[in-house]
């Protein structure tokens, strides 16, 4: 069974979950989640997970491999959080989480029964809207517990402050 989500009690507030990876349409995502969590006086979360499948097999150096994954996730978070705080007025939750990340993401959204929007890009490339969009769009029809914002990858800072 899904958390209740409180992001309107008392001693609460929305939360936008933002997924931290590789993608050129991440910046997309992230744009859209400062600007509107400033203008609604919501928060944003950033989550980066960690694929534990890139330690599988490595026994001697699995432990410097985790070090070194999270190492890259601790800055590529401090990076992204700056560019949130350049956007907006916000200060970020940065979660490192390890495994899938769609599990990963649903996990985090029981979790935290403030996130209420999930932002997504979708990318631009002749390849499709992207693996975590169609991982959890998918899912969105019957089970996903909020509701997923799907921001388009070709927008331009002015178009997505028109609408956020």
């Amino acid at each position: 069974m899904p958390t209740q989500r409180r992001a309107h009690e008392a001693g609460h507030r929305r939360k936008f979950l933002v997924v931290v990876d590789q993608s050129p349409e991440l910046d997309r995502a992230l744009y859209y989640a400062a600007r509107r969590a400033e203008r609604t006086g919501g928060g944003v979360v950033l989550l980066y997970t960690v694929e534990d499948q890139d330690f599988r097999g490595f026994l001697g150096v699995e432990k410097v491999m985790r070090a070194e994954a999270r190492a890259l996730a601790e800055q590529t978070l401090a990076q992204v959080a700056e560019r949130a705080r350049g956007i907006a007025n916000v200060e970020p939750e940065l979660v490192i989480r390890e495994g899938n990340r769609a599990e990963s993401v649903m996990r985090l959204i029981d979790d935290d029964e403030d996130i209420a929007v999930l932002v997504l890009a979708a990318g631009t490339g002749s390849e499709g809207p992207g693996p975590l969009v169609t991982s959890l769009a998918g899912r969105a029809s019957a089970t996903f517990p909020i509701p997923i914002t799907i921001v388009p990858g070709h927008l331009s800072d002015e178009d997505i402050a028109a609408v956020a």
